[in-house]
């Protein structure tokens, strides 16, 4: 089988709505070929969107374990906001504030096929809130004004295909 590789911002996968999943061999073995991309790559997060999977499956990285949910849904955000410079695998080189829920809970399941309910603040939230955003056909440069939207994709493009070599 052929290794998958990140997509950039522009592939038309990540701006697509993902499918759900169900607990299967398929899913286990998507989620192990993603685990070994986020390690390689040095992600706290990845969507199984950026590797041209359309399915509602994220990793995220708690510094402990790297953590598979599927069908995960925000389900309560808090009012207070956090601004955060995120930065993603899919748009590599490019950082934008972002505001964000502080507090989310989210829930889905996990991939040996049990409910949860998560409770998560500060990173973690930005980095769940973020992924699940990847699984709506959503990018974090999405939360930018147009104008602005347009300097980071060019400063994207200048970054990963202009440079000579």
């Amino acid at each position: 089988m052929k290794k998958r590789k990140l997509l950039g911002c522009f592939h038309p996968t990540l701006r697509r709505k993902a499918k759900e999943v169900s607990v299967s061999e398929e899913t286990s073995s998507l989620i192990k070929e993603m685990r070994e991309i986020l390690k390689e790559e040095k992600g706290v997060g990845l969507a199984a969107p950026q590797i041209g999977v359309s399915k509602r499956v994220i990793l995220v990285d708690t510094g402990q374990e790297i953590f598979a949910l599927l069908n995960p849904q925000i389900v309560w955000g808090s009012k207070e906001k956090i601004k955060t410079k995120e930065g993603c695998l899919s748009v590599r080189g490019v950082w934008y504030d972002v505001l964000r829920p502080r507090k989310v809970k989210v829930r889905g399941v996990t991939e040996e096929g049990k409910d949860i309910e998560i409770e998560a603040e500060d990173l973690m939230a930005v980095i769940f809130q973020h992924e699940i955003d990847h699984l709506n056909g959503k990018l974090f440069i999405d939360n930018a004004s147009f104008f602005t939207k347009i300097k980071l994709l060019s400063s994207y493009i200048y970054k990963n295909y202009a440079r000579s070599s």
